[in-house]
């Protein structure tokens, strides 16, 4: 019981980082402060709402609605532009304050991160005043808050740090369970989204303490293998280790394709789409991401360009969602012009040690899941044209289109 686990989560990021800078540049108000959100384009009043303040929260405008609705709840409302490249920064100087305090650093997206302090008892070191040391040195030298989760493993960690915002430290421990984790709301425990949550309701659960006690038949008999790991996280059982991230954080994952002939209808570029999603879902899941962010991007036969993209409300690498939400944006970008290249993209990367499931969204996650990780199994053995979906027979498109296959580096077939 000398291993502490960590879990630190800036509050309101994008929103946190872009007041943090513009009171560095010399702005005399803190966006913090005031009705404010990030997203959006302000002269166009497209978008939506990527992070609010807490005064704009008081105003009923929450994460993933038209930023539109939003100033209608609230006219006198400041709309300030993501900057992504300033997060990407924020985010690593953050890392670089916490690995002062221990080299087992695990980012788990871009605004939040695990540590693993190794026999920290055997030192006389108080881990609650350890994790006050680093939340007040993110805050002094970077100028914005996190909360921080203490327990003796990851899960736990990340529930403690959802508890009260912000610029908090919480402790959830085995002996804390009872107390502080068992009497909150089925549907406030990590990977319990909105259909988990109604099956259980329904089953008459509805408090992470009674999904903790529940039978572990009756729950396997309704979620198979999924009720063995809720239900361990309710009992705040998590052996997953924290891993040292041995990569920079990768921006994006994408690919674009040229035609061989101009596309004129829909469903021809559906299918060139879902060719796209294949490599893309595939590097995501070989890379151990999902993706916050998708984007469609098309050139005409002309050379016009234009792109569009959608920020999802729960991070993904399921290539059939990922299709699904590019078609959407195809519809919403095309007005009938031939068309010489279409592109997919998906950033605003995340690890996919946990997936986030959320209410947000009514899509069935876990079997595509599983049938994304069988194929990519089968490709990785015989080669990407091993295996592909009925709708490419006869069509003249490839079904996994960019990226590396066996089929342009046969030599490398006995390597992958």
């Amino acid at each position: 019981m000398n291993r502490y686990i960590f879990h630190i989560d800036v509050n309101a990021a994008y929103l946190s980082w872009s007041a943090a800078y513009r009171l560095q540049q010399g702005d005399a108000v803190d966006l913090r402060s005031i009705p404010s959100v990030v997203g959006g384009n302000e002269k166009s009043r497209h978008g939506i709402v990527l992070a609010k303040s807490t005064p704009a929260k008081q105003y009923g405008i929450h994460t993933g609605e038209p930023l539109m609705a939003a100033r209608q709840k609230c006219p006198n409302l400041m709309v300030v532009p993501p900057d992504y490249n300033l997060y990407m920064k924020a985010s690593q100087a953050m890392i670089d304050i916490i690995q002062r305090y221990s080299p087992l650093v695990q980012q788990f997206s871009v605004d939040e991160c695990f540590v693993d302090f190794l026999q920290i008892g055997s030192d006389k070191k108080d881990p609650v005043l350890l994790a006050h040391t680093i939340k007040d040195a993110i805050s002094d030298e970077l100028g914005f808050t996190v909360n921080i989760g203490v327990s003796h493993n990851k899960i736990l960690a990340k529930m403690a740090s959802d508890f009260k915002k912000p610029n908090l430290v919480h402790t959830l421990f085995s002996h804390e369970l009872e107390e502080k984790l068992w009497p909150l709301p089925v549907s406030d425990l990590f990977m319990v989204g909105r259909q988990t949550s109604k099956k259980l309701y329904y089953l008459g659960i509805t408090t992470i303490g009674e999904l903790a006690k529940a039978d572990t038949d009756m729950l396997y008999g309704h979620f198979k293998s999924f009720a063995h790991l809720i239900q361990s996280y309710a009992n705040g059982v998590d052996p997953s280790p924290v891993r040292k991230n041995n990569h920079p954080l990768v921006k994006g994952m994408g690919n674009s394709t040229t035609v061989k002939f101009d596309v004129l209808e829909a469903t021809t570029a559906y299918q060139v789409l879902l060719s796209l999603a294949e490599s893309v879902g595939m590097r995501l899941r070989a890379a151990g991401f999902c993706a916050g962010l998708i984007a469609v991007s098309i050139t005409s036969a002309t050379f016009g360009h234009k792109s569009h993209q959608y920020k999802l409300s729960v991070a993904m690498n399921s290539t059939s969602y990922i299709h699904q939400v590019a078609r959407r944006l195809f519809d919403e970008l095309w007005d009938g012009t031939p068309i010489r290249k279409l592109g997919l993209r998906a950033s605003d990367l995340h690890t996919n040690d946990y997936v986030q499931l959320s209410f947000l969204e009514d899509y069935d996650f876990s079997r595509d899941r599983l049938l994304d990780l069988a194929v990519d199994r089968i490709r990785g053995r015989y080669g990407l044209t091993s295996i592909q979906r009925a709708s490419f027979l006869h069509s003249g498109l490839k079904p996994v289109t960019g990226g590396i296959g066996v089929e342009d580096y046969p030599v490398m077939t006995s390597i992958l």
